[in-house]
């Protein structure tokens, strides 16, 4: 395999924070990592040194000669008026034919195609920019938390075309599910140092913590032989018969060593607001259509959320989750219709973009007692503050300096201060690091007021939600099965289009030269089995779960031997195995869910 690129002895700093400390990494082609690391541990730093646009204080960045990068662009590169179509043939130079091509996959066709790009919501335009990223065929993409505002289906796409993808990719991501789908490698940045493993993340993680655990338990041990030799040379070096030996043990004691473990990074510990449990209806919308004076969103919605449901919003960017959560609160009017809360009701909003309207001059204590429920003590204010990592000096830092993640976790604080029973959340990880993200989700499942939220990560959305709404095709619904039913439905819904455009593909002759032909990547129809009439599900599901259940012990052993080998040969043959038995296990997962939608459905 041939390096793409290779960072070595690199070292960075900004002021007294160390973001590079001799790190050393190497990318080789057709290799996709995930690359991971905390909030402000660097890694949009070192994208940026990759790319160019910054250097190194110290080291160096090796390209290979036929290195072609590609990076997502946050600007728009869009001209005036221009189609999709005009951009993708405009940006790439590719033939109309390939461009149709690498745009289909993204499900871009009809007017999304052909009509002008300033009509498409964000997320299409995301799209737009994705195919046009693809058309310029780089050896090499760098994607920088690319699934942020993403709906789910824009997000399912895109891995999708990483899957298939002939090229290496380093992807920077807090969304384990999308790196779990699309990389098979792990790089981190943590303290400064890069850490290059060769499996998915999870197994990484998962290694991360039995190495721990393993090198916690192997200083138990060390420390008891220390304690013991100490003692025996305690007792018996004064002795003549037994100073020689007494010599010897003290040998030993000074060939004894600890393994070091570094130390904890501080992490978000949550903890919901505590409040008095009510039961019966919370939320009732009647006849409502929701949307604006020029347009109608959706109409007909009749539902009812009762208290203690933990309810998620779902569907594609456009369809209206935004509108629907805003019309519930009033801070936009229905066209028509009912929103009733019930009694007793104390409703908070977190927005997508609330932490960008704090009073920059209020302090972060001053914003939390501001927010505190009535009565709330000062020692219980700090401590929702340092569970949210603003401890000792940081609670009197002016929020006009405080990031963007900071902000966001700010305003998440003032809500699990208040004594509110009903939570609205808009997005409420973006801008948080996965353990934060973690910890709110804990905290979400243990409250016992309701919550209604949107959100595009998949692990915290399947972690929360007990009950679904789907807004989709100017209807808001609740959806009978549960998020990974829905998950199945949204991925059967895509391949059934890549099956159509493919098939679309295979009858449309394409008059292009030898040389565009040979470029042409081949297209190949997934198989479908074909179920016989005569079947049982309950007695199918039954052996599914069987075979999960050996495949999670398999996976589970494993992840243990992971910690103890430290040969890269051996540690690669695990990997494969554990890939192996991971896509197993998923794919058995999968026909669960199937099996349980048709028990359901019959009524079994």
């Amino acid at each position: 395999m041939a390096i793409l690129l290779q960072i070595k002895n690199a070292s960075k700093s900004y002021g007294e924070q160390i973001l590079l400390d001799e790190a050393d990494a190497s990318i080789t082609d057709n290799v996709k990592v995930g690359f991971i690391g905390r909030n402000g541990a660097g890694k949009s730093t070192l994208l940026r040194i990759l790319l160019g646009e910054e250097e190194l204080d110290n080291g160096e960045v090796i390209r290979h000669p036929n290195l072609r990068l590609g990076y997502l662009r946050q600007h728009d590169p869009f001209h005036q008026g221009e189609t999709a179509m005009d951009f993708l043939q405009r940006e790439s130079g590719q033939p109309a034919w390939k461009c149709g091509e690498v745009a289909g996959q993204f499900e871009l066709k009809g007017d999304y195609l052909d009509g002008p790009i300033s009509k498409l919501s964000g997320g299409w335009q995301t799209r737009v920019k994705l195919a046009g990223l693809l058309l310029m065929e780089p050896n090499l993409l760098l994607l920088d938390e690319p699934t942020n505002f993403l709906d789910l289906r824009t997000q399912i796409l895109l891995e999708h075309f990483l899957v298939n993808y002939k090229a290496a990719c380093l992807i920077v991501s807090h969304d384990r599910t999308f790196l779990g789908a699309t990389c098979d490698h792990t790089l981190d940045l943590s303290m400064g140092k890069l850490t290059a493993f060769p499996g998915k993340v999870d197994a990484y993680l998962g290694y991360l913590q039995e190495k721990k655990l393993h090198d916690e338990r192997s200083n138990q041990a060390v420390l008891a032989k220390m304690k013991h030799l100490e003692e025996f040379i305690a007792k018996n070096k004064a002795r003549a018969s037994t100073a020689t030996l007494a010599k010897s043990k003290e040998k030993q004691l000074e060939r004894l060593e600890l393994t070091k473990i570094e130390s904890d990074q501080p992490v978000a510990r949550i903890r919901p607001p505590r409040i008095t449990p009510r039961k019966g209806p919370a939320l009732r919308c009647k006849n409502l259509a929701i949307g604006y004076p020029e347009r109608t969103i959706a109409s007909d919605v009749n539902l009812e959320i009762d208290h203690g449901t933990r309810v998620a919003i779902v569907g594609d960017n456009g369809q209206g989750k935004t509108t629907f959560l805003r019309t519930i609160v009033d801070s936009l009017k229905p066209v028509s219709g009912e929103v009733k809360w019930g009694h007793g009701c104390q409703i908070g909003v977190y927005a997508q973009h609330v932490y960008t309207s704090l009073s920059e001059k209020q302090t972060v204590l001053e914003y939390l007692y501001q927010r505190a429920a009535k009565g709330k003590k000062d020692q219980d204010i700090l401590e929702v503050a340092g569970s949210f990592l603003f401890r000792g000096m940081h609670v009197k830092k002016p929020i006009s300096v405080l990031s963007g993640g900071e902000r966001a976790r700010l305003c998440l604080a003032g809500l699990m201060l208040s004594d509110l029973n009903i939570l609205i959340l808009d997005e409420p990880g973006n801008h948080l690091d996965v353990d934060t993200v973690e910890s709110l989700a804990d905290a979400l499942t243990n409250y016992e007021g309701t919550v209604i939220f949107t959100s595009h990560d998949r692990h915290f959305t399947k972690t929360v939600a007990s009950s679904i709404i789907e807004v989709r095709d100017s209807r808001v619904t609740i959806y009978s099965g549960q998020y990974d039913n829905y998950l199945y439905k949204v991925n059967k819904e895509i391949e059934a289009g890549e099956r159509e455009l493919a098939s679309q593909k295979a009858k449309i002759p394409q008059t292009v030269s030898k040389s565009a032909k040979s470029s042409k990547p081949e297209i190949v129809e997934p198989k479908v089995a074909v179920k016989s009439v005569d079947r049982d599900p309950e007695k199918e599901i039954k052996l599914v779960e069987k075979t999960i259940a050996q495949l999670d012990a398999q996976k589970r052993n494993i992840n243990v031997q992971l910690t103890k080998v430290s040969e890269i040969e051996e540690l690669d043959r695990l990997e494969k195995e554990l890939v192996v038995i991971s896509d197993k296990l998923s794919a058995a997962e999968d026909l669960w869910s199937q099996l349980n939608d048709e028990i359901q459905q019959l009524g079994l």
